[in-house]
């Protein structure tokens, strides 16, 4: 799953994606990656993605790439987590929350929980942003080389790379034929 993920990811930044659903996919991912899963925020965050267009490939890559590194960030979560959860101007409207049926499987009393969602979301735009900039610079001055370099060409010639790449490019014209 994780290489069909790759090769989608790889597939976005040398395709004719644009450049601003493969930047709001790594910005969801990244969201995603810093709220704590199993409970019905990230479920809700999760599922609130495919209602835009996203390049969802890209987005699956960026998520599980960062569920790695999050728990080196979990500590600054947990502070920013504690300092909203405790901020008297906002008691009462968690005392409000707090009594509402569905809101307790979201988890918001939870110091990470919050914490990752307050900081995935400030941080989306300036992400979708930067991401928007690395993938146009990626496009017009790496993509270029890479696909000029010796070995970039041997590997497109193995036998299994190639069944892959024609399969993905017929899965891309009949994706293109059903718009």
């Amino acid at each position: 799953m994780f290489v069909k993920w790759m090769v989608r990811a790889l597939a976005a930044l040398n395709s004719n994606a644009r450049k601003g659903q493969v930047a709001a996919a790594m910005a969801c991912g990244v969201l995603l990656a810093l709220v704590p899963s199993g409970n019905l925020a990230w479920m809700v965050l999760f599922f609130l993605t495919f209602f835009f267009k996203l390049h969802y490939g890209m987005q699956m890559l960026t998520l599980a790439v960062l569920k790695l590194a999050a728990p080196l960030l979990a500590p600054a979560l947990d502070a920013l987590g504690w300092a909203i959860l405790n901020a008297p101007a906002l008691e009462p409207a968690f005392t409000a929350l707090s009594s509402v049926p569905v809101a307790p499987l979201t988890r918001f009393n939870n110091t990470l929980v919050m914490g990752g969602l307050v900081a995935g979301l400030v941080l989306w735009l300036p992400l979708f942003f930067g991401f928007r900039a690395l993938v146009a610079g990626y496009r017009s001055r790496f993509a270029p080389r890479v696909k000029a370099s010796r070995l970039y060409k041997a590997f497109m010639k193995l036998p299994l790379v190639t069944k892959i790449s024609g399969a993905l490019a017929s899965v891309s014209r009949l994706g293109e034929a059903l718009q």
